[in-house]
């Protein structure tokens, strides 16, 4: 088995005011070579938005964009000519495809949102724009991994362009889960809050961990924990 655990204080950072974003692959103006990404996972962006802040139309081609938001809400526009409003417990997809525009900003004026971009590179380029969102409430991830994106969009989850399985999971203190992981492939588990014991190593709220060369992987939950599982081929 090998690990290699990206510690939260170590991400690259933005802060606009309205945003402090913290990199966990490289992104915008920061640039780290050892840290490009993991297999078809490119982004993981842990992003807070102050009230009344947000992304103005900005364009995207080619990918993968999934927002999973953990407190607040989104208020999401594109040029398909979808809006919509992602509220924490909701998981949306898009697919860039041949180009699209969107903007994203915190729905509310009073507080603030946070929640986790994630860009996946695409199976191929040139796909047709598409769109999708989902709830995944409480209830369904709480001490289980419950499969919130796939290739095939089985088991109820978003489809994603790509070969990749993508699992959320609540872990109270002591809760456990495990996830057998198939020959060629490997996991990616990024904790979105509290502490988690993946495999024996000790991950807090913004740490990552790539898992390669192990045939499942065991994630612990230290105290009330929120953690994202990738499978995919590297």
């Amino acid at each position: 088995m090998q690990v290699a655990i990206r510690k939260a204080a170590e991400r690259g950072m933005a802060d606009f005011g309205w945003l402090d974003s913290r990199h966990s692959f490289s992104f915008g103006q920061y640039f780290d070579p050892d840290h490009m990404g993991f297999g078809p996972l490119r982004v993981i962006n842990e992003d807070r938005v102050a009230p009344g802040g947000g992304f103005p139309t900005h364009p995207h081609k080619d990918m993968e964009i999934i927002s999973y938001v953990l407190d607040g809400a989104l208020a999401h526009k594109d040029s398909t000519g979808v809006g919509s409003i992602v509220r924490a417990g909701d998981v949306q997809r898009m697919s860039a495809g041949t180009g699209v525009r969107h903007s994203e900003y915190n729905a509310s004026d009073r507080a603030p949102a946070h929640f986790l971009q994630i860009w996946i590179l695409p199976e191929r380029e040139g796909l047709a724009p598409g769109y999708e969102q989902k709830r995944f409430g409480p209830q369904e991830k709480r001490g289980r991994l419950r499969l919130i994106a796939s290739h095939d969009g089985r088991d109820g989850s978003l489809t994603i362009h790509q070969d990749v399985d993508l699992y959320a999971t609540l872990l109270a203190s002591g809760e456990s889960v495990s996830h057998q992981v198939a020959p060629g492939r490997a996991a990616w588990v990024q904790v979105a809050r509290g502490h988690v014991m993946v495999n024996g190593e000790r991950l807090e709220a913004g740490d990552g961990i790539a898992v390669s060369e192990a045939d499942a992987i065991r994630l612990e939950g230290r105290d009330d924990a929120e953690a994202l599982v990738f499978d995919m081929a590297v």
